[in-house]
């Protein structure tokens, strides 16, 4: 007797590719005729590179494929939403003086923001928005910073952008009070977001960006977001990022980032929750005399999964860069950190450091780790390196000797361990926050 045939199962590509050639004749087709070109380009390259297989070395701990073979819906049509501004007090940062922009599925939500008064020429919208009222500057840098040649999830963003976040600062100009992205996920059925931020500095700018993550729904969801940052000549910018979507969250999130001479670019990620979360950070100093800051920190509590893969690309001599990414580990979580130093041939007298430290509370939690530098200058210092333990035994018998209970010296050695990378924060009122946050989960 002859066995039935094997069912034939979809990839998860193909839903994607399906529901672009439904929707390119009308939700994905606006008056911007660039980003339409750059849709049907995106979906090409990313239909020529699948989602990445265990196999593929920059993917091999993190199987994203099996978090995509759930059947997540793509949320292409604007919905309503019936929040009102006392619905986002959970999520706002006590203290924060700040412009406020609410985004609700990865749309932007003008009648929960709250941006107030900008310098002159400064903009803060939707990016929906902007690709019509400040077209030149959106086709001029859009997708110019986020290539899509080898990352097939850049390019399903590309394909399907139709909102997230834009920010333009004009020359010289500073913008003295931050920009709050509150990053809200509301969803009654299981989605698939596909936020985009673009933010544009130019020569002598100064912005801060600090984007908080949350959600408001404990079904399953998927965030591909994508965020573009032109750092001009002399500017500074500085991005925050809190990610706390809560348990059924999963997501990929890039950032590329890219500089022009002299400038300054910060960026520091806290990762609180989360089911499968990958943090993707290209930084490209494409000029001499550039600072660039890379710092991390990752909670994993339950399965959680969290992957921080970095590439640092120095392409002109004279600059520095720092690393510092720091996990705690607890139950059976995982945590990755793969992070890469360029140094190009013409980049000489390159500083970079990079540093990668974990704590593993538990038998059942694992870390991988995978510092890289590639250098083909020869007047560069550079230097990397990577530790994963359990708490120090010594410290706690000295914290117990002096009558402090197990608990509470356990949450001083984690908060102290954590304490390097929270202290990275300039802006008081998020590092105090995120003080709070911690003590707060440490000893509960």
């Amino acid at each position: 007797m002859q066995a039935p045939p094997a069912p034939i199962v979809a990839r998860p590509e193909d839903r994607f590719l399906t529901a672009f050639e439904l929707n390119e004749g009308h939700t994905l087709n606006g008056s911007n005729a660039r980003l339409h070109g750059l849709r049907k380009q995106a979906i090409a390259r990313f239909r020529e590179l699948g989602f990445p297989p265990p196999r593929t070395e920059a993917w091999k701990y993190t199987n994203i494929t099996r978090v995509l073979q759930h059947e997540y819906r793509l949320n292409l049509l604007p919905v309503e939403t019936r929040l009102t501004p006392d619905d986002l007090a959970p999520y706002r940062i006590p203290g924060l003086d700040a412009h406020t922009v609410v985004l609700v599925n990865g749309r932007f939500a003008a009648g929960l923001s709250d941006i107030g008064h900008l310098p002159d020429g400064a903009v803060v919208t939707g990016f929906a928005r902007a690709s019509e009222t400040h077209e030149d500057l959106v086709n001029r840098h859009f997708g110019a910073y986020a290539g899509d040649e080898q990352d097939p999830f850049t390019a399903l963003n590309t394909a399907f952008t139709l909102d997230g976040l834009f920010v333009y600062v004009p020359k010289g100009t500073r913008l003295r009070r931050p920009i709050h992205l509150i990053n809200l996920i509301q969803a009654e059925e299981d989605l698939f977001l596909q936020p985009r931020l673009l933010v544009v500095a130019e020569p002598g700018s100064q912005v801060q960006l600090i984007q908080t993550d949350a959600s408001r729904t404990a079904v399953p969801t998927f965030t591909n977001g994508v965020t573009e940052v032109f750092v001009g000549t002399g500017a500074h910018v500085r991005h925050y990022l809190v990610q706390d979507a809560g348990e059924a969250a999963s997501a990929v999130n890039t950032l590329s980032v890219y500089q022009e001479g002299g400038s300054t670019f910060t960026a520091a990620t806290t990762t609180l929750s989360g089911a499968t979360v990958r943090n993707n950070v290209y930084v490209l100093p494409n000029g001499e005399h550039c600072e660039s800051n890379l710092y991390g920190l990752f909670l994993g509590k339950n399965r959680m999964h969290v992957d921080n893969h970095t590439m640092m690309d120095h392409a002109r001599p004279h600059c520095v860069s720092n690393e510092l990414y720091k996990g705690i580990l607890d139950d059976a979580s995982t945590g990755v950190f793969n992070g890469k130093v360029l140094v190009r041939q013409d980049a000489q007298q390159i500083n970079a450091y990079q540093s990668n430290k974990s704590i593993v509370l538990s038998d059942a939690a694992q870390m991988y780790s995978k510092p890289e530098l590639e250098i083909y200058a020869d007047d560069v210092r550079c230097s990397h390196g990577a530790t994963s333990g359990q708490l120090d035994e010594e410290a706690m018998f000295y914290l117990r000797a002096r009558g402090i209970p197990p608990k509470e010296a356990r949450a001083m050695l984690l908060i102290a361990f954590a304490r390097d990378v929270l202290d990275t924060i300039e802006l008081d009122v998020l590092r105090t926050y995120l003080d709070e946050r911690l003590d707060a989960r440490f000893h509960s």
